[in-house]
């Protein structure tokens, strides 16, 4: 496994990227530092560029396309997996049942409310191709794999994506700190994202990264088997969401996010 070097992190007006040198290729992280948390990210190969989860927000494509602009390669391919974003009229991939879900129910009505809320601050939505890619499947782009396997169960049609055998993409990346019940949405997703994270460090992965959230090593993955292992038997111990939330401050002591703990309670103790 080769060594992974943070080779920079440049501040920007909006937001920030960092870099990271991997055996036969680069990452680009982007932060956004938007509203909805989102992480943009650019795998630059010998000769070209594979875009992932382009941005949203119209200030943060501006900085997102300049980066593209200044590597100075053409975009062999863009993959658009959990986030509708910037693409434009360009071709994008994702993984099968993916434009389906985002053009109905859920999905549709949340990019809607998007557009209420946010306004002209948000990109128009994209008008592209969308290629679908059968779970399973490995495409090569630039001598570089992109593996596409189904992500955590109870999450939506999105993949897991593997990158040159070194770096692993799901929805969220995983933190240290509590969960949101944006992510945990009942108490059978506390086991699929267990599943998953175990799934995430068996791949051989050094880095891991996500729509939401940015870039994380191996011990924030094992942080997180342990967070939820600890919550599953919280919830299993105690009846009252106070209980629950009473055994989680107790187990992670200053934990960062506190406040997402009440949500997540209703979310788990929901009839």
């Amino acid at each position: 496994m080769a060594a992974v070097f943070a080779l920079s992190a440049a501040a920007q007006e909006k937001g920030r990227f960092e870099t990271y040198d991997l055996d036969g290729f680069k990452l680009h992280v982007y932060y956004t530092n938007d509203a909805l948390g989102d992480a943009s990210y650019i795998i630059e190969g010998r000769d070209s560029l594979v875009t992932l989860e382009q941005p949203l927000f119209k200030d943060n494509v501006t900085e997102y396309d300049a980066r593209l602009a200044s590597i100075g390669k053409p975009v062999a391919a863009r993959i658009t997996d959990y986030h509708l974003g910037g693409t434009g009229g360009h071709e994008t991939f994702m993984a099968e049942g993916m434009p389906k879900f985002m053009n109905e129910g859920a999905y549709a009505a949340m990019m809607e409310s998007f557009a209420q809320n946010f306004g002209d601050a948000i990109v128009s939505l994209p008008t592209g191709k969308k290629d679908e890619v059968a779970f399973g499947t490995t495409k090569i782009w630039d001598r570089i794999s992109f593996k596409f396997n189904h992500g955590a169960a109870t999450d939506f049609p999105g993949a897991s994506i593997q990158i040159g055998g070194q770096v692993y993409f799901t929805h969220w990346v995983p933190t240290k700190a509590h969960e949101s019940h944006l992510h945990i949405t009942s108490p059978a997703a506390i086991d699929a994202e267990i599943a998953e994270a175990r799934k995430s460090l068996e791949s051989g992965a050094a880095v891991f990264i996500g729509g939401h959230g940015g870039a994380a090593g191996k011990e924030a993955v094992q942080f997180k088997i342990d967070y939820l292992t600890t919550m599953k038997k919280a919830l299993a111990d105690n009846t009252t969401e106070g209980g629950f939330i009473a055994a989680m401050k107790k187990a992670y002591p200053g934990l960062a996010g506190e406040n997402n703990l009440s949500e997540l309670a209703k979310t788990l103790y929901r009839k």
